[in-house]
Parts: structure tokens; sequence; C-alpha cells
């Protein structure tokens, strides 16, 4: 496959860019090779600037849901951008957008937009603090909620790809409040509440996108829900990234656990940059303007966001099914990949969660951090360099999640099986 107009760009880009890149994660650096540059999407597929076509199973990590260029999502914001790109005064789409929100979500009353899902948890745990007056928070090894001081201790995501789960630049009295407990292991955040009667809040990925694909036990959600409410701590699902794409009643419907906060992203902003944050009204009341939690945007709520964000959520409300239907695909999919590379003697551990899935070459099952850390980091990249050659574009981090939209059919899913078999066959023998 010719490469060499990404490879001239990419190179272009390093002048211009730290990296090369806009998010550390694009640069390729756990698989190696050159990062694509995409011309265009269209349905599954992604061309590009070399005119090579590829199957995506990336969907601009998780906000496509119906494929690149949906009609629908494509004519609302073409409408809205004929009215203004932003006015930085309140729209009738935000209300709209909001009443939808809300309506998906049994724990939330009120709504709260943002330009990002990092935004999204900045607030939520200032919001958290501000309302129980405490200041230490827990979080999950692994768990990447944003690249916020506070939360970017042992994180996942393109920071574990980096090896570099702290940053520096981030002070420690920044983090003194955050203390970090483990994936799935309940006794691990009672330490937490045993070392600090001060903790305002755990917040934890319910189905873990940013270690490679880790869904949460119900049991552990469960006794995690009842720590907090024992200790007078608040519950915050990060569900930015399985929002809208592990089910369309969030984690919470799944689970049978409701937390007190919820934030998200991606599937709400159809493809646009935004973010967002809700509540039970009581928790809702205490920011501003209502209460004394400040927080503010210029562009937050932007009126083309809105519009696509609305034109994507109303078309998953007209189809209940959706999210069915793309479990089955996704399944067909990891199921089928893992039954190749059985035949070649290579253990691949498989999940799913509505349109998102991931696997792991990894002798034993994946319930944490730590156990992600032990797949086979090097035959993970040799599988991504070789399936993309061949035409297919996955996540390029083993600690990623794929996604299955809408126009992902049945037959790019047996194209992309048999493509895993040729590939699995050529990386066993040598």
């Amino acid at each position: 496959m010719n490469t060499q107009t990404s490879q001239q760009a990419f190179q272009e880009a390093q002048s211009l860019i730290p990296g090369g890149v806009n998010s550390p994660v694009r640069a390729f650096k756990s698989v190696g090779g050159t990062p694509i540059f995409i011309r265009e999407g269209e349905g599954g597929y992604l061309t590009d600037v070399d005119d090579n076509k590829y199957v995506d199973y990336v969907q601009s990590w998780g906000p496509l849901i119906f494929g690149h260029r949906d009609e629908s999502i494509e004519s609302a914001v073409i409408e809205a951008v004929k009215h203004g790109l932003s006015f930085g005064a309140p729209t009738l789409a935000e209300t709209e957008l909001a009443k939808l929100v809300v309506g998906f979500f049994d724990s939330i009353d009120k709504v709260r937009f943002v330009s990002s899902g990092t935004e999204a948890v900045m607030s939520a745990i200032r919001l958290a603090r501000g309302f129980t007056g405490r200041d230490d928070i827990v979080k999950f090894t692994g768990c990447y909620h944003g690249h916020s001081d506070a939360l970017l201790v042992e994180a996942g995501s393109g920071a574990a790809t980096f090896g570099n789960p702290s940053s520096p630049g981030v002070p420690a009295d920044f983090t003194k409040h955050t203390l970090l407990a483990e994936y799935n292991n309940i006794q691990s955040v009672k330490k937490c509440f045993a070392d600090s009667s001060d903790i305002a809040c755990v917040i934890i990925e319910p189905i873990a996108g940013n270690m490679g694909l880790v869904p949460a036990d119900k049991e552990f959600l469960l006794s995690l829900k009842k720590l907090c409410s024992d200790n007078g701590a608040l519950l915050i699902f990060d569900e930015v990234m399985s929002g809208f794409r592990a089910s369309i009643n969030g984690a919470e419907s799944i689970t049978g656990v409701t937390p007190d906060i919820i934030t998200l992203g991606k599937v709400i902003g159809g493809g646009m940059p935004v973010g967002a944050f809700g509540a039970r009204a009581e928790i809702m009341a205490q920011l501003s303007p209502d209460g004394p939690v400040y927080q503010a945007g210029t562009l937050s709520g932007n009126p083309v966001a809105m519009a696509a964000g609305f034109a994507a959520l109303t078309k998953i409300k007209k189809n209940s099914r959706v999210m069915a239907v793309l479990e089955e695909r996704g399944t067909r999919l990891v199921k089928g990949m893992q039954e190749e590379a059985s035949k070649c003697g290579i253990t691949m551990q498989i999940d799913v969660r509505g349109s998102m899935f991931g696997f792991f070459f990894n002798e034993k099952p994946v319930k944490n951090f730590a156990d992600a850390t032990n797949s086979d980091a090097a035959l993970f990249a040799k599988f991504h360099s070789a399936m993309l050659d061949a035409g297919f574009y996955f996540a390029c981090s083993l600690y990623e999640t794929g996604f299955i939209s809408t126009a992902t059919t049945d037959v790019m899913i047996d194209d992309t099986i048999k493509a895993s078999a040729k590939i699995f066959k050529e990386i066993t023998n040598g």
C-alpha cells in the first residue's frame, strides 16, 4: 500500500505541531509506522490522502454511530450553519437537545453542555466537591477521564500508550487529593475510604473504554454505589465514551446501578465537539448561576453541535433496536477473529457492549488495567499494521476500544474476518 503522501504530510505536520498530531495516540507510537492522513469518510469507510480506502472501526473514536456523513446529521449541520456558527447567547437548540438527553436517563433531571469530555468531567468533579464540601476523589487505575490535572494520574488510553501515566506539569498539590483504586476490586476502594474521610466522589468508567474494552462487574458497581452512599460520597459514571454506544439508556440500564452524576460526550454531538454532565435537580442546583459552583464556556451549547447531536439522538430514539443490531454485528466480528486466531494458536480475549468492541492478545480474561498491560503489545502492533495494509482501520493502541456503526455491513465484517485469518497465519509462520 502506497502511503507516500501521508508520510510527507506527517513530516510537515511535525515541523508545526508537537509530534505532528493534536492528540497523542494518533501518532501511532505504540503500533509503529506513519499515521495515515484522512481526506474523507463515507459511511463505514475512510479514504486517505493517497486514495487508499479503509473499513473504519474507529468512527472518530466513538461519535459516529451512524457512520460518516450520515444524511440527516449532515443536513442538520448545514441548516444550522446557515443561521450562524455561534452567538454566545441561548438558543432553542440547547433546550431541545437537553430534553432528549434527560429523557434517556432516569438519573438526570438537568444537564449542562460543554465543549469536550475533558471539560465535562472536570466540571462534574468540581460540582461533586461543591455539593459535598469535600476535597478528595477516587479514580481507578487505567480509567481515563480527560487530561485535567487532578485526573491525569494512572490514566489509560493515550497516557498508557505513552508509558506516562502521570504527566510533568501537574503539581503534586493538585493530585494529592486523588486516591487510586483497582478496577473491579471493591476492597481497594474500601481502603481509600479507610484512608480518607474527605472523599467527595468516586469516578469510574462503568464500561471502561480507555484500557481497551473492560466492563465493570455488576456486583462491583452495586458494592461501589453502596459504599459511596454509606460514606456520603457521590458516584460519577463517566460515559463520555459509552453513552449511547453501549446502551441508549446508559450503563445504569444495564447494571441497575444509579449514579449521582453522569458525564457524556461523543454521540451527543453527532461528530461535532461536545460534552455534557447531568444529575438530579438537587445536585445541579449547586451550579452557577443557580448556585455557588462556577462553570462557564463561551462556546458551550454551540448551535451547530446542538443541531448535530439532536439529529443523532433523534435517530437513535426512533430506532430502539439499533443497539441490539450493532451488538450482534460487533459480536460476530470479534468472535470471528477470535476463532481464526485460535486456529493459529493465538489466544484472544474479546468483549462487546452495544456498538463497542474490544480484544486483547492475552492468555487470561482482562478485568483491570494490570491485566490489560499483560497483553501482547508486540503482537497487537503486528496485527494492527498488517490489517491497516489490508485496508482495515483499527484503533492504534491496544488500550483503545473499537466501534461498529450502522454503516458497518455484514460484508465488511466478513471481509475483516477473512483478512484477519490470513494475517494470523502470516504472523505465526514468521
